[in-house]
């Protein structure tokens, strides 16, 4: 006789489990088939109501992440934080691990779904900031990515920046925020993370403490980063709040970032600035990656003496580059190429060292060209790219071009004559100033011509 409890009849072995554990049929399960035994008890004995029953459990789940909270609140527990190990790791994974931030084994999630171009407002409190967005995006987008837009972004944040020259210091002073969005029940556990791109390594993170139940938190809290003040320029400082959401990812309630490059230093007082949605950015759209800066000189033939140089000589000393911007944001392997067009060839073309993970790279290295008259100069270019290096691949970052712009080189028409105005008169200076070394810093754009090989 089978017990009516079907479970109990598996435990005392008078159902078959073959089934129950998605197997193929055993012999005793082709038999009760080919028998025609009636289908109610055919499905108790064969373990095939167990399989049934596990396919309607969690049916209303879409993602593992559900599934596994699912799992956690079914389980009783005496306290916070005293989930099983297996289960946290089962929510890592679920969820993502690679989007966890390390803040109390929180995770950031992204405002990514929002398009619209994105501008840096000023309040009639904040006359003194002349910064801005200079890209139609977030630069945060480059380097981070997902679906996430769970609220919608509100409210401001208040936030100040001195420059400790004698300790080479950027203090980021964070003091408030005011009216942001609400991420869980008409309630939000709130803290500033910073950023000082286009670094965004863990070097670069800084973040305020969490202010629990609050949509007005006060921090007044201070971050500081150690940078040169010549670096100011290439960088730019994203300030993004989030909810701290203990073992899910951590929810986006807004941002803002501050091109250095533009901001008032004679302003110390503390200035609001609204909060704003993360913009994806094309990375395409990106003009510059970087600023690169130089040193050029052109010293006439036999000006040396004793008939010496025997041909005019162009020299160019590269002493570094600063915010380099790669796709994956923090410090890369990198090198210059020079090349003095229109010789392209093999022999033309001189590069610096590698200089190893280093977002603003030190080369201090001079390339020496000879072979020019006065009247040459004016029918060549200087082409300079910047080249990151992977492993064994490498690929350009961007570069400039310095000549006096006519589109033409000895009557010709060429694509590489495409100098900015700020390389024009580079080059121009160097031209009427021989025997003079003319320094530079020059954006490195991604626009420069195609050029055949």
């Amino acid at each position: 006789t089978v017990t009516a409890n079907p479970l109990f009849s598996f435990l005392t072995q008078e159902v078959c489990g073959c089934l129950l554990f998605n197997l193929a049929p055993c012999q005793c399960c082709r038999i009760l088939q080919q028998t025609g035994t009636d289908p109610a008890r055919l499905r108790l004995l064969s373990g095939s109501w167990f399989s049934e029953e596990c396919s309607k459990r969690h049916r209303n789940r879409v993602s593992g992440c559900e599934l596994v909270h699912a799992t956690i609140r079914c389980r009783r527990v005496k306290s916070r934080g005293q989930f099983s190990r297996l289960n946290v790791v089962l929510l890592l994974l679920a969820c993502g691990a690679d989007d966890f931030d390390g803040h109390n084994g929180d995770t950031d999630s992204l405002s990514s779904s929002l398009t619209e171009p994105v501008s840096l407002k000023t309040s009639s409190s904040t006359s003194s900031l002349h910064s801005g967005y200079t890209l139609s995006g977030s630069m945060m987008s480059l380097f981070s990515s997902g679906d996430f837009g769970l609220v919608e972004v509100r409210g401001r944040i208040q936030f100040s920046l001195v420059y400790e020259t004698q300790k080479e210091e950027l203090l980021v002073k964070v003091y408030r925020c005011e009216d942001i969005a609400s991420a869980r029940k008409n309630r939000s556990d709130p803290y500033v993370k910073t950023y000082l791109l286009p670094d965004k390594s863990s070097h670069s993170k800084k973040k305020t403490s969490v202010k629990k139940k609050t949509l007005n938190p006060i921090y007044d809290q201070t971050l500081r980063y150690k940078v040169r003040i010549g670096e100011l320029r290439s960088r730019t400082l994203n300030l993004s709040v989030w909810h701290a959401e203990p073992l899910a990812r951590n929810v986006f309630l807004g941002e803002v970032e501050v091109a250095l490059a533009q901001w008032d230093w004679t302003c110390n007082q503390p200035l609001w600035q609204d909060l704003q949605p993360r913009v994806h950015l094309n990375p395409d759209s990106i003009s510059s990656r970087g600023t690169i800066m130089l040193s050029i000189k052109f010293i006439p033939d036999g000006f040396e003496g004793g008939g010496l140089p025997l041909t005019g000589e162009v020299h160019i000393w590269l002493r570094e580059a600063q915010g380099l911007l790669s796709n994956k944001g923090g410090a890369i392997d990198s090198f210059v190429r020079s090349y003095i067009l229109p010789d392209a060839s093999r022999q033309s073309g001189q590069k610096t060292r590698v200089v190893k993970r280093s977002i603003s790279p030190t080369y201090n290295h001079t390339m020496v060209y000879d072979g020019f008259h006065t009247s040459d100069l004016r029918e060549a270019c200087a082409e300079l790219t910047v080249w990151q290096r992977e492993g064994l691949k490498t690929h350009t970052l961007g570069g400039i071009r310095l000549s006096c712009g006519t589109g033409q080189s000895y009557g010709e028409a060429v694509s590489w004559m495409d100098s900015t105005e700020e390389e024009i008169a580079v080059w121009t200076s160097m031209i009427e100033n021989p025997n003079h070394w003319i320094d530079t810093s020059l954006p490195i754009r991604t626009n420069l011509a195609h050029r055949s090989e």
